[in-house]
């Protein structure tokens, strides 16, 4: 199931270990997920649901669902999708709601660690990357913090160039977008990163920001600072369907994780929910990889996504099929087949119109919703703003947030795309180092310039929805 070649990507393996799954020895690399060497190894449940003992299987693989909740050397609950492998880890299932072995002694939290800077990023992907690089620029240090084992967030996954222009990576892949803002935070001696760090809460200390956070599981941090950016992203949105938690359903952005940055099969035959961007985009690479896509299903009348790549798609002999929905997923431990049917314009199922497709895969390109969650937990006020994909933060046009000194970028913004991402990053990470009175105001310019860069790219039809939606979520300051 390991992909040893591909048009576009190389993957560099590193050092060949030995994790133990259920007392079964299992090949795995160092610098992969627990999750990817277990699918790697043809495994796909992971635990099971707690009231009905229903198999479970990888969803997000960003660490922001209970789908790949394992027991990891003794201790449950463990994110296998963000873990990394190591020599010798022993794992298994986890059944509902496991509880810690009666020997396991807690970590000692009694002597944090601290660290300081004048701001705190929370989020190492568009967004995050680029706030760091232009706070630091603007003269603060930095420090970005990520749970994810890499820097990138899903730029990681993106194999195909990016419009616009040629300042905003026009040309460029997200692949390769990653590799570009990595080094030039690298390069700034004022940031400094941690990684495989989980932030659990904001909180107001005197004057300073308080960010949680806990490193590999284990290491308790204190993360001190005047400024906080919040760019934690989004996360896989879920439809409701018979059998829509089978091993084998999975959102389009755990996929591109398998194939696009670990060089995994997802599988052989996929049927992809959604023609938007995403799963336009998702459907081509699939095909990269060699894996074959069936079909994809929208719901919609028309396909929502660019016709640049819906046309790419239809070219490559994908049928798209509007107007249809999923009734269910088939197959006992996990997905075998998937029956769609057509709609009518009263959005009923239209009887005698069903298709059934032998798939392996689901792929829910359905949307995303912002991760919001350490925002209202800090206390800056949240709206339900429909055209930016869910409640969202109220923020300025400096996304600054109600709540003095926090600032929200990206996703958790707004869903959006990776472009608009990076330049709400870089308004985010200039608007705080002026707030705190380190840079000088002709830094002001560069965020007029973003503003009017970010305007510019919303200006198509594409563009509008969000243009009202930033109107509903703005609040305007004395």
């Amino acid at each position: 199931m390991r992909l040893n070649e591909h048009p576009l990507l190389r993957f560099e393996r590193g050092r060949e270990v030995t994790i133990y799954f259920e007392g079964k020895p299992i090949k795995a690399y160092e610098g992969e997920t627990i999750a990817t060497a277990l699918y790697a190894a043809g495994i796909r449940i992971l635990n099971y649901s707690p009231n009905r003992k229903r198999p479970r299987g990888l969803f997000c693989a960003i660490g922001k669902c209970s789908s790949c909740l394992m027991v990891v050397n003794g201790i449950p609950n463990v994110r296998t999708c963000i873990t990394l492998v190591e020599d010798g880890m022993r794992i298994e299932r986890q059944h509902g709601g496991a509880k810690l072995p009666e020997e396991a002694k807690p970590p000692e939290f009694r002597e944090a660690k601290v660290v300081r800077g004048d701001i705190i990023v929370i989020g190492g992907g568009p967004a995050g990357l680029m706030g760091a690089i232009h706070a630091a620029d603007a003269g603060a240090k930095v420090v970005l913090i990520d749970e994810n084992p890499t820097l990138g967030g899903q730029l990681v996954k993106q194999t195909h160039k990016f419009f616009g222009k040629r300042e905003q990576f026009a040309g460029v892949r997200g692949v390769e977008i990653v590799r570009i803002l990595e080094n030039k935070l690298r390069k700034r001696e004022n940031v400094e990163v941690f990684l495989e760090t989980s932030a659990v809460g904001i909180f107001q200390d005197g004057d300073e920001k308080l960010v949680l956070a806990v490193r590999k599981n284990h290491e308790l941090i204190e993360f001190r600072g005047r400024a906080v950016i919040v760019a934690t992203g989004a996360m896989e949105r879920m439809i409701p369907f018979k059998n829509n938690d089978l091993p084998g359903i999975y959102g389009a952005g755990a996929i591109q994780t398998l194939m696009n940055t670990y060089g995994v099969k997802p599988g052989e035959r996929v049927l992809i929910v959604g023609a938007g961007n995403v799963g336009l985009i998702l459907a081509y690479q699939l095909i990269q990889a060699g894996i074959e896509v069936e079909a994809i299903v929208e719901a919609m009348p028309k396909v929502g996504g660019y016709f640049v790549h819906a046309a790419k798609v239809r070219r490559l002999g994908v049928p798209i099929l509007t107007g249809h929905t999923i009734l269910r997923a088939e197959g006992k431990e996990k997905v075998k087949r998937a029956v769609v049917a057509q709609l009518d314009e009263n959005w009923q199922i239209i009887p005698g119109t069903e298709k059934t497709f032998e798939i392996d895969v689901i792929a829910l390109a359905v949307g995303l919703r912002p991760s919001i969650e350490l925002l209202h937990q800090a206390g800056c006020q949240i709206k339900y703003v429909r055209e930016l994909g869910g409640h969202v933060a109220v923020r300025d046009e400096w996304m600054e947030t109600t709540v003095r000194e926090i600032f929200v970028a990206g996703d958790s913004a707004g869903i959006e795309e990776a472009t608009t991402a990076m330049l709400e990053g870089k308004i985010a990470g200039i608007a705080a180092a002026l707030r705190l009175g380190i840079a000088d105001e002709s830094w002001v310019k560069e965020i007029q310039k973003a503003k009017s860069d970010l305007h510019e790219f919303r200006s198509g039809p594409f563009g509008r929805h969000v243009l009202e939606g930033i109107k509903k979520a703005l609040v305007v300051r004395e």
